[in-house]
């Protein structure tokens, strides 16, 4: 099995249409590999059209979309997920959620029904806008703060720096060995609440999320800078 996210939870990446067909070409030469594609984040995307690894004839047979409502139309709280796979793996899903619960409530059924219905332009183009713009404005701010390695994401909402520069400082009795050490010491030296990168594999990073107004940005940052400036 493969698994990839695009655009990606927590890096902000975004596969090409040329990349998801030279991984498509590889997986064709094996029967038994399949792929779980996650595009969540399909309408907060940066770099123009989305590109869904069930575009490819030749293998969309072996693809497994997860998608939702949760980002691109900002209804996180109805909890509707999607997914879009063969017959014969939709069914044994079905099977096995059956068990945990019967389904998705009918009232989120026919939100997710309308949200399906708006128009792009008129009502998810503008929150795509401004994604952009507070992600724009995170990376201009973290610029000013030494020691961050910073990615630009392509979508998503999340900036991912890596943070080993401050690994083996220390501020009165807190010392930062790892990512993790680190958001504990932001959260109590600067009330600002992170995900250390241990949370997908490698604590060497951090997860700043940006889904928030700029003034809430601009706070934190300056905070951050702030507390992170007293390691030494």
């Amino acid at each position: 099995m493969i698994i990839l996210s695009t655009p990606c939870n927590p890096t902000g990446s975004v596969y090409s249409k040329d990349e998801l067909k030279a991984l498509a070409d590889v997986v064709k030469k094996y029967d038994e590999l399949y792929i779980l594609s996650d595009e969540i984040y399909e309408h907060i995307n940066f770099v123009g059209k989305h590109e869904s690894f069930a575009q490819f004839d030749f293998i969309k047979d072996r693809v497994i979309t997860i998608n939702g409502v949760s980002k691109g139309f900002a209804m996180t709280g109805w909890r509707g997920g999607i997914l879009a796979a063969p017959k014969w793996i939709a069914q044994a899903c079905d099977k096995m959620q059956g068990q945990f619960t019967s389904a998705t409530c009918s009232i989120t059924q026919r939100a997710i029904h309308k949200a399906m219905e708006l128009d792009f332009d008129t009502y998810i183009k503008p929150m795509q806008q401004a994604f952009q713009k507070r992600r724009d404005l995170v990376l201009q701010l973290m610029k000013d703060i030494p020691g961050l390695k910073i990615n630009k994401p392509e979508g998503a909402f999340y900036v991912y720096p890596e943070v080993s520069y401050y690994f083996g400082k220390k501020y009165k009795d807190m010392k930062v060995d790892n990512a993790t050490d680190l958001s504990l010491f932001l959260l109590a030296e600067a009330h600002v609440a992170i995900v250390p990168g241990a949370a997908f594999g490698d604590d060497k990073y951090i997860r700043f999320s940006y889904a928030t107004n700029e003034d809430n940005l601009r706070e934190a940052l300056k905070r951050m800078k702030e507390a992170l400036a007293k390691l030494s």
